[in-house]
């Protein structure tokens, strides 16, 4: 359904629904688009969720979307509030059902000649040893106790059982461990929907993808990064939090909607249920999605373990001899508390980003002190047939967004709707035709998820270094896909 409510526009780069609009809204929503994003923006109602997120109590800022923006549950997916830390609220519908969904990306010291002819043997290496696919159960069997330590711990738990090096976690948001998990807030059936799933990648849009660096926008920031050459092989690796994070989210949800009624609080969409940032219900779900999010931040980690092994395999060289180092883990479906100035004062805030990442620039204590030069990476994941972005976090972030930006190409067809329009044998023919090798669980995974069903990628990060939101570093192109 088409959107055609009041929409002014700001410059280039920003449009912004008024205050006016509605009734109940206590702010305005601003959405980052051109004049050609705007269309698509409009074309599914997008914007009208953004527009209900300003009518929520204790939101502070502007109601924003990333150029990414597309139709979610509650929020819209590009969506970022702030809510105060004292008269704000906690929203499930913020966040999303796959908890800290994220990308973590790999750099090696090899180049696409080093691996040309093995592409499609690392594929099916990999597709042998990372479990994937819808409810897929993986090759770890955790028993109660370590599943409460996964989602207290997060990333730390994985390397100190073996999976990973010291210096991963030092290369990721929150260390790869949010220290407000508390895992006895998260329900027993979550714990058991996450027991067997941990290193799994899961189905949907998660993808683990070897690429070559096509392009270089930033030499600075890249060489800091660790990309220092075009048709250098880099690895992306985008997963969640599994059935562990979707249980929590629906256990949530409905502990939200009745919250609602306990605290009287009137929202203009049952999706965006919350509660006070300070009640029972509101820190025991900041308590449960901190530890979903640690829980998704261990499965990256061991799925990166598990393919540092498939490089050995197919390679017959060690990961360290090819330097097969994380350069950064980000979070897109999160909250978190974070300290921001706002009309001149230094505030603690509850940041919802969902579908968006953080993009903090170089004077945050929280970028890892080996980028502090230059400012956080930003991975941002294109269609399987395009292209992956590496940005950075800029003072423009910081300054509008709490220090977000987009996190990927964005929807422009519902996954029903590219069933009706493709076939898996024609994405796997136009990928091979695009030189790109794909092993995938399934053929709804491939049809789903095909080129045509997303937004131009080079466009959502066009848009987002335009608004200065964010900053290119490099494009990376996919060489061979591993699907669910």
């Amino acid at each position: 359904m088409a959107w055609t409510g009041q929409m002014a526009k700001l410059d280039e780069f920003r449009f912004e629904i008024p205050k006016s609009f509605k009734p109940c809204m206590r702010t305005s929503a601003v959405i980052y688009a051109d004049d050609k994003m705007i269309q698509s923006v409009r074309g599914d109602n997008a914007p009208e969720q953004a527009a209900n997120v300003a009518c929520m109590p204790g939101i502070v800022g502007k109601s924003l979307a990333m150029p990414d923006i597309h139709w979610g549950y509650g929020f819209p997916i590009g969506g970022v509030a702030a809510f105060d830390s004292e008269s704000g609220v906690i929203s499930p519908g913020g966040i999303g059902y796959d908890i800290n969904c994220g990308v973590k990306l790999v750099r090696t010291d090899l180049c696409v000649r080093d691996v040309e002819k093995d592409i499609k043997k690392l594929i099916d290496t990999i597709y042998e040893n990372v479990p994937s696919g819808v409810g897929e159960k993986g090759k770890l069997h955790l028993s109660g106790k370590q599943v409460d330590e996964v989602l207290d711990m997060g990333a730390k738990w994985a390397v100190e059982h073996g999976y990973g090096w010291e210096d991963d976690l030092a290369s990721s948001e929150e260390s790869g461990h949010m220290k407000t998990a508390d895992s006895s807030k998260v329900d027993s059936k979550a714990k058991q929907r996450g027991a067997p799933q941990l290193g799994t990648l899961g189905g949907g849009n998660h993808f683990l993808e070897i690429q070559r660096v096509e392009k270089i926008f930033d030499p600075d920031a890249a060489k800091v990064f660790g990309i220092l050459s075009t048709d250098q092989i880099m690895v992306s690796i985008h997963s969640g939090s599994r059935g562990c994070g979707h249980q929590i989210a629906s256990d949530y949800i409905r502990i939200m909607e009745g919250a609602l009624r306990k605290y009287n609080i009137s929202v203009p969409d049952r999706q965006l249920a919350c509660a006070p940032v300070n009640s029972q219900e509101g820190q025991d779900c900041f308590g449960a999605m901190s530890a979903a999010a640690n829980y998704a931040w261990a499965n990256r980690q061991i799925i990166l373990h598990w393919v540092r092994e498939s490089f050995e395999q197919a390679l017959g060289r060690k990961p360290e001899e090819i330097g097969m180092k994380s350069v950064y883990d980000v979070a897109h479906n999160i909250c978190k508390l974070e300290e921001h100035e706002l009309e001149g004062k230094r505030r603690r805030l509850y940041v919802h980003r969902k579908g968006a990442t953080r993009a903090f620039d170089s004077s945050r204590s929280e970028v890892p002190q080996q980028y502090r030069a230059v400012g956080q990476p930003v991975l941002i994941p294109g269609d399987m047939g395009s292209a992956s972005y590496v940005l950075v976090g800029t003072a423009g972030a910081m300054k509008e967004t709490y220090g977000s930006t987009c996190h990927g190409a964005g929807r422009l067809m519902s996954r029903s709707a590219a069933s009706r329009k493709y076939t898996a044998s024609e994405v796997v023919s136009m990928l091979r035709g695009r030189g790109i090798y794909i092993r995938a669980a399934s053929k709804e995974g491939i049809i789903e998820e095909a080129p045509g069903a997303y937004k131009n990628v080079d466009d959502v990060v066009r848009i987002a270094h335009g608004a200065g939101i964010s900053r290119m570093v490099a494009r990376l192109k996919p060489l061979g896909v591993m699907k669910g």
